[in-house]
């Protein structure tokens, strides 16, 4: 097509007119041939009603032209959004096989047409036609063809036959998408519809068991039941089975069926690790066929309510009120935690109180707002290092060396010492090398006292920390750890005249045998302390004993298997012979109680 796009040459004709050498009607002389061609046109109308969319009805017109008038389809053009458009019709062919040739400048010369039929020009040459297609709306575009000579007036009839059915279908088919576009439309606003009341049914059942579960815990925080109140009050919600615990793993109530048997406490790195998933997550937590949620008062943890759920029942409904109540609970922990923490700062120090002696509720307590779990054994470290005062730098270095090594323990200043109540039993974690290596010297010592099972205990083991450290500041090297447990007779030379420690010492070496002679009424502890008199000779113990050598032998044996102590060990015997020693100035005095305070003075055997 030429780019000229002025109205120079074209022959144009109105809507409704054709060119004047185009009949309007068919000739009379029009035989069988032209009736059929027109007899096709018909048919091939009523195929573009049915077809589903344009791009079958100008695939279907695209096909006809060649077919009824020996012209080749060049294209179809459409007006969308007020500009033709060029329709990517496939299949069109023309009569001789060729492809539709691409119109180069179509655009403006269609848009030169002004909305009527005219001519159009190629640079091949040729003759070239653009047929309106017209529907009730006006103009919906162009059906161009070429021929390499002007048609006859009866293809040209046919070819304005062609464009009007296939401008109806068009219409038709445009109606019927925006028919099934307000169907759709209609059937998606009536499922909104039917969602958005579906949603409302579901709020309303929401808020009203919302309500339920405020009125609930309402009532069990009017009634001031504390924790029993809400593990009941959750029971009541969900019917699942209640547990109410402190961040320790601590029972502090239960509700529900199957919950009132023994507790076995958590371990405690297990039940950190719980925690600390469950602070990740603003939802509840599955462990161990439980629903887990977490009381929290600004960002800290201070207790859980655990839903007994092996089989995964609980839904939304559960979890709602599990929520609400953590809730509760973290305000009734927060406010117990506050009255422990004014407590707390009306006193010194807790720990001076622990190592002074107090309450063991209120230890507890107070115990739990500074974040330790004093239930439980425990036992009192102390350290001290040469030139260097117990001070904040100080305190601090013992606090991140004891958090290094995962001991969980209270930290407090005492003269001139760092003093640690630790959870647990008596070891050396190498807690003397951590703080060293903090500290930057090597010039110190640690004490470690023994266990205690209450904080009633503590005072008493405080002391034995305080001499172990001694005895290891008397030592060579005078550097390193002290175990109290450990010390033997150095304890007895560090405390001095104590009858507590000179009872403690016999018990711990000769208290098996001392325990066995009671029971199968021997005299093992008798035939040591002899054995020892004669200085381990086999023979004069014999004598002295009036045994064989043989039974000798034998009740050495026992001695070894029942007190689980070699005689031939340079420490053992020593710690031995003076027990014996001491056991037979003292006689029953020292198998008794260690508590009892009787000092040495019995007859001897």
């Amino acid at each position: 097509m030429a780019d000229d796009a002025s109205g120079a040459g074209h022959q144009r004709v109105g809507p409704r007119g054709s060119p004047s050498q185009v009949p309007s009607t068919a000739p009379a002389s029009w035989g069988r041939k032209q009736l059929a061609s027109l007899y096709d046109v018909f048919v091939l109308a009523v195929t573009m009603l049915d077809a589903p969319g344009a791009q079958e009805i100008l695939r279907l017109a695209m096909d006809a032209v060649p077919r009824l008038t020996g012209c080749r389809p060049e294209g179809c053009y459409l007006l969308r959004d007020g500009r033709l458009e060029l329709d990517a019709t496939p299949g069109a062919t023309s009569l001789d096989g060729r492809a539709p040739r691409e119109l180069p400048a179509a655009i403006r010369q269609l848009g030169a047409l002004d909305g009527e039929d005219g001519t159009v020009r190629f640079r091949e040459g040729g003759w070239g036609w653009a047929a309106g297609l017209r529907g009730s709306r006006g103009l919906l575009g162009y059906l161009v063809v070429s021929a390499p000579e002007p048609p006859s007036d009866d293809e040209r009839l046919l070819l304005y036959a062609l464009a009007r059915p296939t401008a109806a279908a068009l219409y038709n088919a445009d109606a019927r998408s925006r028919d099934r576009e307000y169907a759709r439309q209609l059937f998606r606003a009536i499922e909104e519809r039917d969602a958005v009341n579906e949603r409302l049914t579901t709020l309303v059942a929401e808020l009203e068991a919302q309500h339920t579960v405020h009125d609930v815990l309402a009532r069990a925080h009017d009634g001031d039941a504390g924790e029993d109140g809400i593990a009941e009050a959750v029971y009541e919600l969900t019917g699942l089975a209640t547990c109410v615990e402190d961040r320790f793993g601590n029972p502090l109530a239960r509700a529900g069926p199957g919950v009132d048997g023994a507790h076995e406490k958590p371990d405690p790195t297990l039940r950190e690790q719980l925690l600390h998933r469950a602070m990740r997550t603003p939802d509840p937590v599955r462990h161990g066929g439980r629903l887990i949620g977490v009381a929290r008062h600004h960002g800290e943890i201070l207790g859980t309510i655990e839903l007994v759920d092996p089989g995964g029942a609980a839904g939304d409904a559960e979890v709602f009120a599990l929520g609400h109540a953590c809730t509760a609970l973290a305000l009734e922990l927060a406010h117990r935690r506050s009255l422990a923490e004014t407590e707390l700062r009306m006193s010194r120090d807790l720990v001076e109180d622990l190592l002074s002696g107090t309450d063991e509720d209120g230890a507890y307590a107070r115990a739990e707002a500074v974040g330790h779990d004093l239930h439980g054994p425990h036992h009192v470290v102390v350290a001290q290092w040469q030139a260097t005062a117990a001070g904040d730098r100080f305190l601090d270095a013992v606090d991140r060396a004891a958090r290094g090594l995962g001991l969980r323990s209270l930290l407090a200043r005492r003269s001139d010492m760092a003093v640690l109540v630790v959870q647990g039993g008596p070891r050396d974690p190498g807690l003397y090398g951590a703080v060293a290596g903090e500290v930057g010297s090597w010039r110190g010592a640690v004490g470690v006292g023994s266990l205690c099972e209450t904080t009633a205990g503590l005072p008493h083991s405080y002391e034995q920390a305080v001499s172990a450290l001694h005895v290891r500041r008397q030592s060579q090297p005078p550097y390193g750890t002290a175990v109290y447990e450990e010390l033997g007779l150095y304890r007895i030379l560090a405390r001095g005249n104590d009858a507590r420690d000179v009872t403690f010492f016999v018990r711990e070496w000769l208290g098996p045998l001392l325990d066995y002679d009671a029971t199968h009424g021997t005299d093992l502890v008798h035939t040591l302390t002899r054995y020892f008199d004669h200085g381990g000779n086999y023979d004069e113990t014999a004598r002295a004993l009036a045994v064989h050598r043989s039974t000798l032998r034998y009740r050495l044996q026992r001695i070894r298997e029942v007190g689980g102590r070699r005689l031939d060990d340079v420490d053992s015997r020593f710690n031995l012979q003076v027990a014996t020693r001491i056991w037979k100035v003292s006689g029953p005095a020292a198998e008794g109680n260690p508590h009892s305070g009787s000092l040495p003075g019995g007859e001897a055997r």
